[in-house]
């Protein structure tokens, strides 16, 4: 059996917020539906799609020729952010994406929006790390972050 979803936040290999999908059961009920990930589609769901496609709209970056732009910057620097770690150099939690955004902005690159970076595995000691913004839906940017231990 399968159930019809409308997604509520960008789910990975699934879809992007405002998509109607169909999923198993299952993964509706015990996975989606519980994190708020998805609602239950029904007829009177349309306005609530149009609501959400809009915000997208207006969040995400307007053309491709700045995608590209942002893509270039993210190539060709690196970004340093700083976090208390021990004297091994393991850092005391991880370094979030909103991190990652904010240092990404003060170092005068484009404005990105957090819930874009992803950071596989997570970032939880000092030295030269990865991540991946989608920028756009055609364009991926890879991310390479300095972290260094706060003095």
């Amino acid at each position: 059996m399968t159930t019809k979803l409308i997604l509520t936040h960008d789910v990975s290999n699934l879809g992007t917020t405002g998509e109607v999908i169909e999923v198993k059961d299952g993964y509706a009920r015990n996975y989606l539906v519980p994190r708020g990930l998805a609602t239950p589609w029904t007829k009177g769901a349309q306005k609530q799609i149009d609501q959400m496609a809009e915000a997208r709209r207006k969040r995400s970056i307007a053309s491709l020729e700045q995608a590209q732009t942002g893509r270039a910057w993210l190539q060709e620097n690196v970004v340093t952010v700083t976090a208390t770690a021990g004297a091994n150099g393991r850092l005391f939690g991880a370094v979030t994406t909103a991190d990652l955004a904010e240092a990404v902005k003060a170092a005068g690159g484009p404005a990105i929006d957090r819930r874009k970076i992803e950071v596989v595995p997570p970032i939880k000691s000092t030295g030269r790390h990865s991540a991946s913004v989608r920028l756009h839906e055609d364009v991926v940017a890879p991310l390479e972050v300095n972290v260094v231990a706060a003095r």
